[in-house]
């Protein structure tokens, strides 16, 4: 019945995923009203990271602006709506920062560690799978979700693409700085790849016929498939783990500690799965899923 609704949906408002406004997360943002809990009266340690942000009365968050459910830009508000979003807003909110209060900017995969080495966002929430080479620059919070690296093709198959080791000899696109696109250059060699900045430009590409697979991680890939269902489909075989964390500041572990506490709890009194339902759950109809495990390493 959810994906019915999402599918008539998509079609009454008429999604234009190349454009980057998709309905999906116009969809989503309509059934995200519910505003997040804002702390009041918050004491914390003179000199932290925390006390500095709840002093200033803001936080600079970096986001996607092109995935549909995790972090989408609405053009009629202007503001990045998704479940990353809502992961941020939850975060601010126990810092005693209103939504309205954060600054969003645009991160995409190769420039969220420069982005947080240069100060210019204090943290990021932006499907960042969290890995060894990544530790070494830049701290993370969580996991709050675990995805896994799939294939988006066109509609039909025509191609035959099964799983990664189908990808040798076809044109497979992806995002320079991400963790997928690593992952074929590392380990399938033989497929011929292709990078953007952002996976807008893969799904065009993929239309267009000048590509033959997208990949990256399943969840992204089902919000480009669910903006065009008629179009794209998902293989469906996911080949890697992929925690996604919130990246900080290298060696800030009051304030990795505090996210890790403040995600527990989001996972404990439902404001997780909350916002799951209300954004990518409502493009997916997948009601969400047990939240995995903080890594305090």
């Amino acid at each position: 019945m959810r994906s019915t609704r999402r599918l008539a949906a998509f079609a009454a408002l008429g999604l234009t995923l190349a454009a980057c406004s998709s309905e999906a997360g116009t969809q989503a943002a309509e059934e995200s009203s519910s505003a997040p809990t804002v702390a009041e009266d918050v004491d914390f340690p003179e000199g932290s990271t925390m006390a500095e942000l709840n002093e200033a009365g803001t936080i600079t968050v970096g986001t996607k602006y092109d995935q549909p459910g995790f972090g989408l830009l609405n053009p009629q508000s202007s503001q990045p709506e998704g479940f990353d979003v809502e992961i941020a807003k939850i975060v601010a909110g126990e810092l005693g920062i209103a939504p309205e209060d954060i600054e969003f900017t645009e991160t995409v995969s190769a420039n969220r560690e420069p982005f947080i080495q240069n100060g210019q966002v204090d943290i990021v929430v932006a499907t960042y799978t969290i890995n060894d080479a990544r530790k070494q620059v830049v701290d993370f919070a969580g996991p709050y979700y675990l995805a896994g690296q799939d294939i988006m093709v066109a509609a039909g198959n025509p191609e035959g693409i099964e799983g990664p080791d189908d990808l040798a000899g076809k044109t497979v696109c992806s995002v320079e700085g991400s963790t997928p696109a690593q992952n074929i250059r590392d380990n399938y060699p033989e497929a011929q790849l292709v990078t953007y900045d952002v996976y807008s430009k893969c799904a065009d590409d993929l239309a267009n016929g000048n590509v033959q697979a997208v990949t990256t991680d399943n969840v992204i890939l089902t919000g480009l498939v669910a903006g065009n269902p008629e179009g794209f489909e998902l293989v469906g075989n996911p080949f890697t783990e992929e925690p996604y964390g919130i990246g900080l500041e290298l060696g800030n572990t009051e304030f990795r500690n505090f996210i890790n506490d403040v995600l527990e709890e989001s996972f404990e009194d439902g404001r997780w799965a909350d916002a799951w339902d209300r954004t990518a759950g409502a493009i997916t109809g997948e009601e969400a899923p047990e939240p995995p495990s903080v890594d305090r390493y």
